[in-house]
């Protein structure tokens, strides 16, 4: 019989997740940036209402220019969602013009606030 690894399971996602470091979008002001770089491009994510997740997104094929988007939260890729978070070794999850878009793993993250 073959194990599942824990952190496909709910509860192991929910541990591993709160242990990493990571963001919470309605830890945010309006008009922040969230820089993440993942494995494979740069997206640039200004906060139109941390509440709901809604923001401008750019970078990647997805988004060479701004776009509006919801910033549903961090994934491994699969169909368990952290919402409204993101963090570093997941997958942010957008949802924009009917498409959900998954990025490669994030990197880094890094805030810049709206003075």
């Amino acid at each position: 019989m073959q194990r599942i690894p824990r952190y496909c399971s709910l509860d192991g996602f929910t541990e591993l997740s709160s242990s990493l470091d990571g963001v919470v979008l309605r830890s945010l002001g309006q008009f922040d940036t969230v820089c993440a770089r993942t494995l494979n491009t740069d997206y640039y994510i200004f906060i139109l209402d941390p509440e709901n997740g809604k923001a401008l997104v750019q970078g990647g094929r997805y988004f060479e220019e701004p776009v509006e988007a919801t910033v549903s939260g961090s994934t491994f890729g699969g169909c368990m969602l952290k919402m409204g978070w993101l963090g570093i070794g997941f997958r942010i999850e957008f949802y924009s013009g009917g498409q959900r878009i998954v990025t490669s793993p994030v990197q880094s993250l890094r805030i810049e606030h709206e003075h």
